[in-house]
């Protein structure tokens, strides 16, 4: 069967494209596929060893039978329940800026009496070296479903909030620009907002497939992560 890859990050630029075809037996798994990627491409061998799969855009232990048709990606690690129709969720993948009045404004119901935001920036210096911008690059469609899952998630564990936020930027981001928001409203400040935002930001390092490029001085280097997801993840 033939498979198309998709690469991102260190992957990608180690193989110097976003995805390849692989030909593979019927009865290959994610192990298969890793070993075969290795062996063709000896630049990929290193980052494979450490890099997380997915298959159909959901995490994908290793023996994970594959099928044609199948939707494969590699990638480094990454740094439920229905919703009520009245509650506004805001899930978004985006290279625009942020208009944070705006989104205050659209996760303000009546009921409202408190809004808890999280937004990340970038530093212009990391561990003693000038940092002068930040490139992002997501999965996606699987980035932009794990944003859903997150913010089900925040409502199953905080079942008082109101209103949630979650967008991460993606594209060239230069020092002091905003790079993500968490934003949770609540009837009342101790109704869960505060913990339910700390979450979120957490959630979304550990499983929302989305890395950086640094740049400085001191050249360029993916950033990664060590988190391993876990069933359920």
């Amino acid at each position: 069967m033939l498979l198309v890859v998709r690469l991102y990050a260190t992957l990608k630029d180690r193989a110097k494209t976003n995805q390849l075809a692989i030909e593979l037996e019927d009865s290959a798994t994610v192990t298969t596929l890793r070993q075969k990627l290795a062996a063709q491409y000896p630049a990929l061998a290193a980052p494979l060893s450490t890099s997380l799969s997915a298959v159909n855009q959901e995490f994908a232990p290793d023996d994970t039978l594959l099928r044609p048709g199948d939707e494969v990606a590699f990638f480094p690690p990454v740094s439920g329940g229905a919703i009520p129709p009245t509650l506004p969720t805001i899930t978004h993948i985006t290279s625009d800026a942020l208009d944070l009045t705006q989104i205050i404004q659209s996760l303000t119901l009546p009921t409202t009496g408190a809004v808890v935001t999280f937004t990340g920036a970038v530093r212009g210096v990391e561990q003693d070296k000038q940092v002068t911008q930040l490139f992002y690059e997501a999965y996606m469609p699987m980035a932009e479903a794990k944003l859903r899952q997150v913010a089900d998630e925040m409502r199953a564990r905080f079942p008082h909030i109101e209103g949630v936020a979650l967008i991460q930027r993606v594209g060239l981001l230069p020092t002091g620009e905003m790079t993500v928001l968490v934003a949770v409203s609540s009837p009342h400040r101790d109704q869960g907002c505060f913990e339910a935002a700390r979450y979120g930001i957490d959630r979304i390092k550990e499983i929302v497939p989305v890395w950086k490029k640094e740049s400085g001085p001191h050249g360029e280097q993916w950033i990664e992560g060590h988190y391993t997801p876990k069933a359920g993840d």
